[in-house]
């Protein structure tokens, strides 16, 4: 791999470095923290609903419920990081910021929607039925028993 300064200062990578295919197998390959960060709840769910177009940060956190702003920020940061989504900032009072997905973010934003869909689908035909009504319960009672339920479920699937 050959690395060379711009005249900006910014590193460019050669197409040698970039034709490599990460291990996410491998404990030291960096493809994991980027694994991490799109399958989080919540960067999962900010990826698919950039794929509906550019959207504000105050959008994005009025369309995903439960995501405090701390959270929603900390996403938007890892994911921009990533190369999966372009902040724009505007100069203007009060302060605007839109996001919108790169190529990149739209690739692995298709792919992620056929998944949730998969789950939204098989949770209607109450496929996931037992997993989804012990994991409701645990939230809504706080109770120890109906979250050992959704570990046994999930074990006895596997």
């Amino acid at each position: 791999m050959s690395v060379s300064k711009k005249p900006s200062g910014r590193a460019r990578i050669s197409p040698d470095a970039s034709l490599r295919r990460g291990d996410l197998y491998s404990a030291e390959c960096p493809s994991r923290g980027v694994l991490e960060h799109v399958t989080s709840r919540w960067g999962f769910l900010v990826l698919i609903l950039l794929l509906k177009g550019t959207h504000r940060f105050s959008e994005l956190r009025r369309k995903v419920e439960g995501m405090s702003e701390k959270m929603l920020a900390q996403t938007l940061q890892a994911l921009e990081a990533d190369g999966f989504i372009l902040r724009k900032a505007y100069p203007v009072i009060p302060p605007r910021v839109d996001y919108t997905l790169t190529v990149m973010g739209r690739e692995v934003a298709e792919q992620m929607e056929g998944l949730a869909g998969w789950i939204e689908e098989n949770l209607s035909l109450g496929a996931l039925s037992p997993l989804h009504s012990a994991t409701i319960r645990a939230r809504q009672n706080g109770h120890l028993q109906a979250l050992l339920l959704v570990f046994a479920y999930i074990s006895f699937l596997h």
